[in-house]
């Protein structure tokens, strides 16, 4: 579906709930907001005097340090009752209406039910989180904001699949909002009356899940706490990295139960450094489509494949491989196939090449036992041994060597589904584009990227284990 709609303003009523389409520079919703490091003080909160909120290389607004920040140092503490959270334990009419509405979000679009509650209070007049709100931006790069085309130019199905499956719940989640909203009367109306459409969830949605961190929430019966998704005002202008400067920590109030959210320096900060925190371990379909930007060089990237008899064998052939049966294992294979959760009903047929594993486990192992003919000697090795990399060619080097050239094949064949060569994306990257072009651009470079390593490193491997080979001869 075309994400355009999306996009349709609508300026009837007063601080409108919409989103623009991704600007390079995106603006705050506000022209001059209040300023936030001085009302998180206000409010009881801790900034350190060397924090400070500046544009970045990118232009965009970031925290950096003025000044030299020693190891340890608290950066940022918000009190309990800074953050935004969704408290799904209230009883007037118009938090009843938006507890029903987040009842109709699937599981993996959490960011929505916050977004639910960012939207409300975005609408509120006179809200007590409108200084933080007012800074945020709004506009965001994510890819249910980009045109037609620039989703076309991501050129990789499997995010296809996801930007799609984002933008097809965003209109229909507008109907079901709207109909919630119909006839109520103005003092049960969670967002004061307003319209909501499309746009304005796309954009609450996208802030939440670009912003919100997933920390402990209320204290259990058991004495455990609860994993809630909350935004932190001024903490989340901190940028990603995965050698991050800083991190968020909890600690409980001494005498009170309430938790502190603070965001301790990990090592010395210089002054000018940004201050940085890791967001996770993820691949950059993550990153774009929950950020809106790509990671280079992210270890963390990865290909998705279908594990495919036919593909396997054609792969096989490919490589050289001489009769290859995937599409039509032995009796003990699919026995190992059904293990791998390769076969059969429970069976999971997305496999991944890149990350730190290089090569899925599954696949490695699935691509050993059917590449054998020896099921004695399958039948010798754990399985665990038989996903690992690091076990050098555990059913003998012969088996090895066919193994990674199926591999690369494969890598190959994948390579041969972008349209364009990285030349050529590098070459349109030159020329000028606009932010979404460029962001589209960039994820599917980084995603030939891995290829390209994958069958590099595994080239290296097939010669290191022909020269053994030869030697063991």
């Amino acid at each position: 579906m075309a994400a355009s709609k999306m996009l349709i303003p609508s300026l009837t009523k007063f601080r409108p709930l919409t989103c623009a389409a991704a600007a390079f520079y995106p603006t705050r919703l506000v022209p001059h907001p209040p300023d936030l490091v001085k009302w998180v003080k206000r409010e009881g909160g801790f900034v350190h005097e060397a924090v400070k909120i500046a544009q970045d290389t990118t232009l965009s607004l970031g925290l950096v340090a003025s000044g030299e920040i020693p190891k340890g140092s608290d950066l940022i503490v918000l009190p309990d009752h800074a953050p935004l959270k969704f408290q799904s334990d209230e009883q007037n009419g118009a938090d009843s209406v938006l507890l029903h509405l987040s009842h109709q979000v699937p599981e993996e679009l959490w960011a929505m039910k916050l977004g639910l509650k960012l939207l409300q209070e975005r609408a509120k007049v006179g809200s007590f989180w409108w200084p933080y709100i007012s800074n945020l931006p709004e506009t965001y790069s994510v890819p249910i904001f980009f045109t037609g085309e620039d989703i076309k130019n991501l050129q990789y199905a499997p995010l296809l699949y996801q930007v799609n499956k984002r933008c097809r719940f965003l209109l229909e989640f507008e109907q079901e909002v709207k109909n919630a909203l119909k006839d109520l009367k103005l003092s049960e109306h969670p967002f004061g009356g307003q319209d909501v459409d499309a746009s304005s969830l796309g954009w609450a949605m996208s802030a939440v899940s670009s912003r919100a961190f997933r920390l402990y929430g209320k204290k259990l019966p058991d004495g455990s706490r609860s994993d809630i998704p909350m935004m932190l005002p001024l903490i989340d202008m901190c940028n990603h990295s995965f050698n991050p400067n800083a991190q968020i920590v909890q600690e409980q109030d001494v005498g009170n139960s309430k938790m502190l959210i603070k965001v301790v320096a990990e090592k010395d900060i210089k002054q000018n450094d940004p201050l940085l925190l890791h967001y996770g371990c993820l691949s950059n379909d993550f990153f774009l489509l929950d950020y809106g930007f790509v990671m280079p060089s992210n270890p963390y990237d990865y290909i998705e494949l279908k594990y495919d008899g036919a593909l396997m064998d054609a792969a096989s052939m490919a490589a050289g491989v001489s009769s290859p049966n995937f599409s039509a294992p032995a009796p003990w294979q699919r026995q190992v196939l059904s293990q791998l959760k390769l076969d059969g009903e429970a069976s999971n047929l997305k496999v991944i090449i890149g990350g730190p594993e290089l090569v899925e486990g599954r696949l490695l192992s699935a691509l050993r036992v059917i590449l054998s003919n020896d099921m004695e000697l399958v039948q010798r090795y754990d399985l665990n041994v038989l996903k690992s990399l690091s076990a050098e060619a555990p059913l003998g080097f012969a088996n090895e060597v066919a193994v990674f050239r199926t591999i690369i094949a494969l890598c190959v064949i994948a390579l041969g589904h972008f349209p364009t060569k990285i030349m050529d994306d590098e070459s349109q990257m030159e020329q000028g584009v606009p932010v979404s072009t460029e962001l589209a651009i960039q994820f599917r470079i980084q995603k030939k990227s891995v290829i390209i390593d994958v069958m590099r490193d595994l080239t290296k491997r097939v010669k290191l284990l022909s020269s053994k080979e030869t030697t063991t001869a």
